[in-house]
């Protein structure tokens, strides 16, 4: 399938975070097009926004922008009507809404969400509790996490807790090794919520293999054995099952979606918790 390319310009005063999301969700529901993406961040003076019409000129395409301060978004704005590039403010319509449901227009803040307040600390402390604990390292101190994913190797175990670190979930995740036990502290939390993780035999393995490739080791090893592999799954959705713990596939999934999942477990999670 022959594959087209187009300019995509993200204009923002903060750090383009929000434009980047939006975008690439938007571009992903195009198969046979991509999408060449040119960041401006942190555009907070006229000398950075002229930099960047003129880089619009010079390759035309779609534009999008974050601009609080209304006189940089109409300057802009006109100047894409005039080369015949389509532009659009991204936060604007949810602006809108905004200011039709609470009666009051917003205050230009850039980057307002990335303000040094007591969520970015909260997510800061959550950093540093899921890299402590990444592995099975510091297996103490489990009782502080919000949640705790358990399951064999190639899970996806610390790509995952990092992401949920990073929207401020303290996270530890645990190895399931053959013929090794589990921290004895498992058997007696309270608060943080238990998921295992799992994936069919064949992604596993394959994902085991590139990973001995990488280290130019021996690949005659259980490690990579079908059988042995398909044992460890085994093993693991019955311990989470004797355990009571939530399972989720992730043979399929993205971190996203995976950590998606556990987010809403530890939501009911939570409410049970209060609850009791």
């Amino acid at each position: 399938m022959a594959r087209n390319y187009f300019h995509l310009h993200l204009v923002s005063d903060a750090t383009g975070e929000t434009l980047i999301a939006v975008s690439r969700a938007a571009a992903a529901q195009y198969e046979a097009v991509s999408a060449i993406e040119h960041v401006y961040p942190l555009v907070r003076s006229e000398n950075q926004l002229s930099r960047v019409l003129a880089e619009i000129e010079s390759s035309p395409g779609v534009v999008l922008y974050t601009l609080v301060e209304p006189e940089w978004a109409e300057r802009l704005e006109a100047f894409c009507r005039d080369i015949g590039c389509p532009c659009l403010s991204v936060l604007q319509p949810v602006l809108s809404l905004f200011q039709s449901y609470l009666g009051q227009a917003s205050a230009p803040r850039p980057g307002a969400q990335h303000m040094l307040n007591a969520e970015y600390f909260r997510r800061i402390d959550a950093m540093n509790y899921t890299l402590m604990h990444d592995d099975g390292q510091l297996g103490g101190d489990l009782e502080s996490a919000d949640v705790i994913l358990v399951g064999i190797s190639r899970t996806s175990k610390t790509p995952t807790s990092i992401y949920l670190a990073n929207r401020g979930i303290k996270t530890a995740n645990i190895p399931l090794v053959p013929n090794v036990p589990l921290p004895v502290e498992l058997d007696g939390l309270k608060k943080p919520l238990v998921v295992g993780l799992v994936a069919s035999a064949e992604r596993i393995i394959q994902i085991r293999q590139n990973r001995l490739l990488s280290l130019k080791a021996d690949d005659e090893t259980p490690y990579v054995d079908p059988d042995a592999v398909a044992e460890e799954i085994t093993q693991s959705r019955r311990l989470c099952s004797r355990r009571g713990w939530p399972v989720i596939d992730v043979t399929r999934r993205s971190i996203e979606e995976t950590a998606a999942a556990i987010l809403d477990l530890l939501r009911d999670h939570r409410m049970k918790f209060i609850a009791t």
